[in-house]
Formats: structure tokens, C-alpha cells, sequence
């Protein structure tokens, strides 16, 4: 066999293992960079459902299947080229950016807690008011993408972060990778959770007395988790939104409501060290949420001022 034809089949041999090696470097950074971003993705999945409640059971997988593609088309059309560009020329930009997407959570929050407190909407008439039922799915949809942009922000900002040191077109691939796994994996799971009494009652048609059983635990189970996630839902915008905000009042060396946080979660973390980081988190997120409400309170109260003037 010709040397040059020897050294050109070592060559692609190297290149092969090459591109084996960052492919792997490739997946173990989508690993760490999704793990640190599965918080923002809990509440993710904990906020959906609540957007195909009082909807008929047939129009529920095609209304999740257009927020799906309104959430890939945030992370790869537009959050993950502005990442990019903010990463390389702009990385100041990201905390108030953040900032302000927490504040819009807040906000969501507040207006619903309002809502909740005044008596809610009728979704009979919350129909009527849309004119139509193909109205009302439009505005679930723009509300749960618009909701979606934001924690999507926060997850690829996250998983930014965690591989920044990387060649760009390293994080770029990483970030895409993060994107379509997340959002299949978020909006797989809310589709169960929505059709969880449609599987209840298939099963309570089938043989067998303990399939039936579980069929019918699953239908009574299921008005009480979508209550449960409606309020899991809110409380989720409140910690996602006033976390972001707190975090960036700690970018920004305002350190004073960041670090008395801190230092209530760290207090409750040693006093109880065996359950010290369960602990740290839940003060943290209970911290976030208590800044969420102040803050979404406040614009909603400003809000209402300035329709009625």
C-alpha cells in the first residue's frame, strides 16, 4: 500500500478519535450543565399544566405540542444566538437581562394570586370574553410561550455559565443539546401529567381487579394534582422570578437583601446539618419567593394605578 495513502488513513484515524473525544467532552458538559439547571426545569414543568386547565381533553396534546415548538424556537431561534453574542461581547448584560425576566415572573405571579383572591375567572366566561374557543387556546398558548421564554433564558443562561470556558462552538452544541433535551423532557412529562385521567380511565375498563383500581385512583388523583400544580405552578414563578432578582442585586454588589438570605439559609443549614442542603435550598427558595412577591406586588399595584388614571 502507497505511504501516502498509509499516513492520509492514519490521519483520518486521528481525526475520528478526535471527534470521538469532543463528543464525549461534548456530552459530559451537557450532563453537568443540565444538571445544574434542573431546578429552573422543575418549575418548568410544574407551571405548564396549568395552561390546558378547563380545556376540552382532545384539544390538551395538541395545545402542549404547540407550546413545545414555541419553547424550542425560544432556546435555539432566539435565546441561543443571543447568548453567544452576549457571551463574546456583552457578558454585562446577562444580570439585568435576567433581572428584568424575573421581574415579568413576579409579576405573572402576583396577577394570579390577585386573581385567586378576588374569586378567579370562570372559564365559561373566560371563553365568551375570547370570543371563541380557538381564541382562548391562542391566549393560553402566547401566555405559557411568553412564561416558557423566560425560564428558558434561565436555563440556557445556567448552562452557559457552566461550560463558558469552552470553545464557542463547543458551547453552542452544548447549549443545543441542553435545549432539545430539556424541552423534551419537560413537555413529555406535562403530557402525562395532563392525560393521567384519560390512562385512569383505560385502565379502569380493563380486566383485573387491581388494574381497575389503579385505573380509578388515577382519576380521582388527578383534579388534586392539577390544583397542586396550579399552586406549585405560581409559587414557582415567585422563587424562579425573585431568585433571578436577587442574584442579580448580588451581581451588582447590592448585597444587602442577597446576604441576609444567605445567611438565613446557612444558619438553618448548621443547625440542622443532616439536612443541611435541603434546608439551604428551601430557605433560599422561600427567600426568592418573599423578594418575588414584593416585587410583582409592586407592579401590579403600579399597573393598576395607571390603567385607572
Amino acid at each position: 500500500m502507497p505511504s501516502g495513502l498509509i499516513a492520509l488513513l492514519d490521519d483520518v484515524a486521528g481525526i475520528a478519535k478526535l471527534t470521538a473525544t469532543s463528543l464525549d467532552d461534548v456530552a459530559a458538559a451537557a450532563g453537568r450543565a443540565g444538571s445544574k439547571a434542573a431546578g429552573v426545569v422543575i418549575d418548568d414543568a410544574a407551571v405548564t399544566p396549568k395552561y390546558v386547565m378547563g380545556l376540552t381533553p382532545d384539544r390538551e396534546l395538541p395545545i402542549i405540542w404547540k407550546i413545545a415548538k414555541g419553547s424550542i424556537r425560544n432556546k435555539l431561534v432566539f435565546l441561543l444566538p443571543a447568548a453567544l453574542l452576549m457571551s463574546a461581547f456583552a457578558p454585562w448584560l446577562l444580570p439585568p437581562l435576567l433581572m428584568l425576566g424575573g421581574a415579568f415572573l413576579c409579576f405573572e405571579a402576583a396577577e394570579k394570586l390577585l386573581e385567586a383572591f378576588q374569586g378567579g375567572h370562570d372559564v365559561a366566561e373566560e371563553a365568551v370574553k375570547a370570543h371563541s374557543s380557538a381564541d382562548l387556546e391562542n391566549q393560553k398558548v402566547s401566555s405559557a410561550i411568553r412564561t416558557d421564554f423566560i425560564l428558558s433564558g434561565e436555563i440556557m443562561a445556567i448552562s452557559l455559565g457552566t461550560v463558558a470556558s469552552e470553545p464557542v462552538w463547543e458551547q453552542a452544541l452544548i447549549l443545543v443539546v441542553v435545549a432539545i433535551l430539556i424541552t423534551a423532557g419537560v413537555y413529555g412529562v406535562v403530557g402525562l401529567i395532563v392525560k393521567m385521567d384519560d390512562i385512569g380511565l383505560h385502565l379502569a375498563k380493563k380486566d383485573g381487579a387491581g388494574t381497575q383500581a389503579i385505573g380509578r385512583s388515577l382519576v380521582k388523583a388527578m383534579p388534586v394534582l392539577m390544583s397542586i400544580l396550579a399552586v406549585v405552578g405560581t409559587a414557582a414563578m415567585l422563587w424562579v422570578g425573585g431568585g433571578l432578582i436577587v442574584h442579580g442585586l448580588h451581581e451588582f454588589h447590592i448585597d444587602l437583601i442577597p446576604g441576609t438570605i444567605e445567611h438565613v439559609a446557612q444558619s438553618a443549614a448548621h443547625a440542622v446539618p443532616a439536612i443541611g442542603s435541603i434546608l439551604h435550598w428551601l430557605v433560599t427558595a422561600i427567600g426568592g419567593a418573599i423578594v418575588g412577591l414584593v416585587v410583582g406586588g409592586i407592579i401590579v399595584a403600579a399597573l393598576h394605578l395607571f390603567k385607572k388614571h
